[in-house]
């Protein structure tokens, strides 16, 4: 577990590193307009996404790894023909929508028909985007980490070149061409990668792979009702924002959000890449599952615990590094949200056992559930106390999420948590909130010394908890002994 992170790890922090210079270039070049068209486009486009993709890039991987675990070179073969089919087919569905939408879309999301060129040309990026994600899967059902790595790295790089010169030199009318050629570079490269992996397949009709592939798509279908719910959530609340405070609101929003859930989240991401698979492979055998889900569990403490408490001390530096001053009042969402990403990891390591059992109904139950109330929080929040009360909202949904799916698990899978997980919790937890403190309660060279030694102290506990578990001192000094 902690190799597979290790590597997508590495392949996150380079990919900070890319949305770090381009999220400072839009911030400079197009400003919080810009960054506000950005978030718009985006998120209406994932929302025809989510309507579209049938949840495939996730279903298919649970098939995927398992034909892959018994060695049938046939079964293999067979479920990445019926998966690339369907891949093909909605991703065409997701572009004719669009494009017969495009001045709708444009209406509903601007409150005006300028945009509608620019959603006909976004379009082709939902096949594109479809194939990227189906090759994806391919790649993580196989198992080829390291391909995977290499793939995102090239995609990132390649992207953010091309991308800076459409912006330098046409401003907002840069943002659909970059979009365009960053989608296309990524389908390329996770193309050519997919490629290697030697089993050759054959495109089915799509009725063929339809009757094949029923229950990959009935997995998909609701998962893809989840994601749906989840975007649809988003975009409806970006409007929202839009409508009470305008579109820089929207920039603000989406830069605080991209803080938490890119820069901070990029560990889930990192995890999530062999976590999957592995549940999936020990969905049936509930000890094997208990011990796999504590272990993901305290990995994710351990790791994001010291990068928590390090956002919460400098998150001025990290804001003006990222993006410049004009964005210093997302602070107040910022603090409060990425408190809940404590709970937001205890929950996520928990839900993806719903998804390895295959209990479509029980997963879009839970996440419509959630999306429903994490909305409204962020509304209210929103309406009552800013972009501030936006924070505290996502960090009361998510304490309530993760109390919900605990107790889900608990009852109809017997998970259960270890006696270990509690007491980093108890020693992890209470120094983020000294953490939270210490910004608000002190200021200037005392802030960064008693935050320094807070985020030292959380790196300790976890190097030591680590090398408790696995002896990772010992596996680094045999390493550095033979390199």
């Amino acid at each position: 577990m902690l190799k597979a992170t290790s590597i997508f790890g590495g392949v996150q922090v380079f990919n900070i590193l890319i949305t770090i210079i381009r999220s400072k270039v839009v911030a400079v070049l197009l400003g919080t307009v810009g960054m506000g068209v950005i978030g718009l486009l985006t998120s209406t486009i994932s929302l025809v996404t989510s309507i579209t993709n049938f949840g495939l890039g996730i279903s298919a991987v649970r098939d995927i790894s398992e034909a892959h675990a018994t060695d049938d070179e046939n079964r293999i073969k067979e479920t990445l023909s019926v998966f690339r089919t369907l891949v093909w087919g909605t991703g065409f569905l997701g572009l004719l929508l669009t494009l017969i939408l495009s001045p709708w879309l444009s209406q509903l999301t601007f409150g005006n028909y300028n945009y509608t060129i620019a959603f006909a040309l976004l379009s082709v990026t939902l096949l594109i985007a479809q194939l990227t994600a189906g090759q994806s899967a391919i790649l993580q059902g196989m198992r080829q980490i390291k391909w995977m790595a290499k793939a995102g790295i090239l995609s990132s790089a390649i992207g953010l070149i091309g991308s800076i010169p459409l912006y330098y030199f046409f401003g907002v009318q840069g943002i659909v061409p970059a979009l365009v050629f960053t989608a296309v570079v990524a389908g390329g490269i996770e193309y050519y990668y997919s490629n290697k992996i030697k089993i050759k397949t054959r495109l089915l009709s799509f009725r063929v792979a339809l009757q094949k592939g029923k229950p990959m798509m009935k997995m998909g279908f609701m998962m893809s009702l989840s994601g749906l719910a989840t975007v649809a959530a988003s975009y409806l609340f970006r409007i929202f924002i839009s409508n009470f405070g305008g579109v820089t609101e929207v920039g603000l929003y989406n830069a605080g959000f991209s803080i938490v859930g890119v820069y901070v989240g990029m560990v889930f991401t990192a995890m999530s890449v062999d976590y999957f698979p592995r549940l999936s492979g020990v969905n049936k055998e509930r000890r094997k599952y208990n011990e796999l889900i504590n272990q993901q569990s305290e990995t994710a403490i351990l790791i994001l615990s010291p990068l928590i408490c390090s956002v919460l001390i400098f998150i001025n530096w990290a804001i003006i590094l990222l993006y410049s001053k004009e964005f210093l009042p997302i602070i107040g969402m910022v603090h409060y949200s990425v408190l809940g990403i404590y709970f937001k990891a205890l929950s996520w390591s928990m839900a993806f056992l719903i998804l390895a059992k295959g209990d479509s109904k029980a997963f879009l139950g839970n996440e419509l559930a959630a999306n429903v109330y994490l909305f409204l929080l962020n509304c209210l929040g929103y309406y009552l106390d800013g972009l501030r009360g936006m924070g505290i909202s996502f960090l009361v949904g998510y304490l309530i999420y993760f109390i919900q799916i605990y107790f889900f698990i608990r009852i109809k899978y017997g998970f259960a948590y270890n006696r270990d997980l509690p007491k980093l919790l108890f020693l992890q937890i209470p120094i983020g909130v000294l953490c939270y403190a210490v910004y608000f309660f002190l200021s200037g060279w005392q802030m960064y010394v008693c935050g320094s030694i807070l985020i030292v102290t959380s790196a300790c506990i976890s190097l030591y908890w680590l090398n408790k578990k696995m002896q990772v001192l010992e596996l680094v000094k045999n390493r550095l002994k033979k390199n």
